[in-house]
């Protein structure tokens, strides 16, 4: 089998460096900076670690050479040469390699070891101060019973909460993984200790912070419970960033294993976007006594960055469900939002899954909430857009005031998989722009007009807008109408920036599937590339197609689609919870 590599400069540059200071010896010294160039490479793929069972005996391209690897014992023997690759409790050095015949880069072998020994311990770490007579009250109250027995994980979850110092919540959209940590949040309050406890709640972006922050607000005010301990839920939610407290001008944070954060418990939302060295950087910040608590889908993508940290927790706790961890794990099953048998639950279950067959059947079924279109060529694109387009946009661009602007902006979005090409961000961005420029509904004379939808692409601190933050430019009445940034707040109002200081944005009409993260729509359309592509996964589809709250319609090529759905995200790691 032959691997072709697409080495990246830094890479090169990487292995260069490595070799330059200390270079491996022996036959097979050749070899040695394309294994270093690899083991780089693999952390930019998503990997925390290169799989030498993977490559060996492969045939790698790189540079317009070909390199025959040799069998795995003979790639171990060349790695342990050189000076530069230590082992697990050995001297401190650029690469590690494992018993397993894992190369890590150090920083995130460290990252891996340091995260998997604190959750192994908080996992077998019990509370000892739980007033188990007011949580039986509370959980009655709380979580009353009903005949579907799967309402109980619900419960579940709240008693795992309370007594462990890590539990994670986990469950596709709409199975109440929100509404169950309100009510855990409740019952915490009402412990004896209740004036002491300090809590916590982060996102890893903006936006999925201020969603947290708006269900909270929404939910906490019909629990069972006494007013004062409904005041007393707190609403506050932070980016994970802020919560650790971002360092100008600096890699590191204000809060870490030397200065612990001053909360008794938190609370991360969307863990599923989470990467390996953020979260271990969260996780050696706490409290050696302080309650974890991950809420996410382990179904969906995982981060940008290197890791997949929920899915390798929530599948070793699913292979050992009587381990601390896996006694630690709760998985939410049951559906809220989406009616038994609707197409949404069924298609998203299907491709989950990886069954192609049905997965086609259903996207063809003509079910009401699904809509299928064969992708239509590049030439007919914008035609075939104009309608969708304009239906699903005008109501926004009508609305006479902000507040309905925002609000009827997100009942319709177009995710696509890729950012570049006509089929990706940047491409449809404009074809939409085109579209609504035809029918009069905008006018983009320049980067700033009337109804032009802003996505924030960086976290700016000193402005309170953050990577995902969604805004829309529109006349602002009290500055004579001329033209403001808006963006929704905290407190559910609105917040308006003079567009000349926005942070990094782009043009929000399309977004990548990976954006939508952590976001709800009314209607989704959703269109795929007319050429398969390594980032065309069926976690990809999952999560897209789950981001639709009324119905979705997607535009594939019947083969691509179908790739996609056989297509699982593998990312490799040495977690051994």
């Amino acid at each position: 089998m032959t691997i072709e590599y697409q080495e990246r400069a830094i890479d090169r540059h990487f292995a260069a460096f490595i070799c330059r200071h200390s270079a491996a010896a022996g036959p097979l010294i050749d070899l040695f900076p394309l294994l270093v160039s690899l083991a780089s490479s693999a952390v930019g793929k998503g990997h925390i670690c290169l799989n030498l069972a993977d490559i060996e005996g492969q045939t790698v391209m790189a540079d317009n050479r070909a390199f025959l690897l040799p069998r795995f014992d003979a790639l171990v023997e060349l790695l342990k040469r050189s000076p530069a690759v230590s082992f697990p409790g050995g001297p401190h050095r650029p690469l590690v390699l494992d018993s397993s015949g894992r190369l890590y880069l150090y920083r995130y072998w460290l990252y891996e070891q340091e995260l998997g020994r604190i959750l192994l311990h908080k996992a077998g770490t019990a509370f000892g101060n739980i007033d188990e007579s007011l949580l039986r009250d509370g959980l009655a109250r709380l979580f009353p019973e009903s005949v579907d027995t799967k309402i109980d994980r619900q419960k579940e979850a709240a008693v795992v909460a309370m007594h462990r110092q890590f539990c994670v919540i986990s469950g596709g959209p709409g199975t109440g993984k929100t509404s169950t940590v309100v009510r855990i949040l409740a019952l915490l309050i009402e412990q004896d200790n209740a004036p002491k406890q300090r809590i916590a709640m982060a996102a890893p972006t903006g936006k999925a912070a201020a969603r947290l922050k708006t269900s909270i607000n929404d939910i906490k005010h019909s629990l069972d419970c006494s007013d004062e301990v409904k005041s007393a839920i707190p609403d506050d939610v932070v980016t994970i960033h802020r919560l650790l407290g971002t360092l100008s001008g600096s890699s590191r944070f204000r809060y870490s294993a030397r200065n612990p954060l001053p909360f008794d418990t938190v609370i991360i939302d969307e863990a599923s976007m989470v990467a390996l060295p953020l979260m271990s950087l969260l996780v050696t910040a706490l409290k050696p006594a302080a309650r974890l608590i991950l809420l996410g889908d382990r179904d969906q993508l995982a981060s940008v960055d290197a890791g997949s940290v929920l899915g390798d927790i929530c599948k070793a706790g699913a292979e050992n469900p009587h381990s601390p961890l896996g006694s630690s794990l709760v998985m939410l099953e049951k559906n809220y939002r989406f009616q038994a048998g609707s197409g949404i639950a069924e298609i998203s279950r299907a491709v989950n899954g990886g069954f192609e067959k049905e997965s086609l059947e259903l996207l063809k079924s003509r079910a009401s909430d699904i809509i299928w279109q064969k992708l239509p060529p590049r030439e007919e694109l914008k035609n075939a857009l104009t309608k969708k387009v304009v239906e699903g946009y005008q109501s926004y661009l009508f609305a006479e005031s902000v507040s309905d602007a925002l609000a009827l902006f997100d009942q319709f979005r177009v995710l696509c998989a890729l950012r570049e090409g006509a089929y990706g961000v940047s491409g449809l961005n404009q074809t939409v722009e085109s579209i609504l420029a035809c029918k009069g509904l905008i006018r983009p004379a320049g980067p700033f007009y009337r109804g032009r939808p802003l996505l924030v692409t960086v976290n700016n601190y000193a402005m309170r807008l953050f990577n995902g933050d969604t805004g829309i430019l529109f006349p602002d009445p009290e500055q004579g109408g001329s033209l403001r940034a808006f963006f929704p707040a905290p407190d559910g109002g609105v917040r308006s920036i003079a567009p000349e200081r926005l942070p990094l944005h782009e043009t929000a009409f399309a977004i990548t599937i990976h954006k939508s993260q952590g976001s709800e729509f009314d209607r989704v359309l959703m269109i795929l590339p007319p050429v398969d592509s390594d980032i065309l996964t069926r976690e990809l589809l999952y999560t897209g197609i789950t981001r639709a709250k009324k119905s979705v319609e997607i535009w594939a090529n019947e083969e691509i689609f179908c790739a996609a759905v056989r297509k699982k995200t593998t990312r490799n790691s040495g977690f051994t919870f």
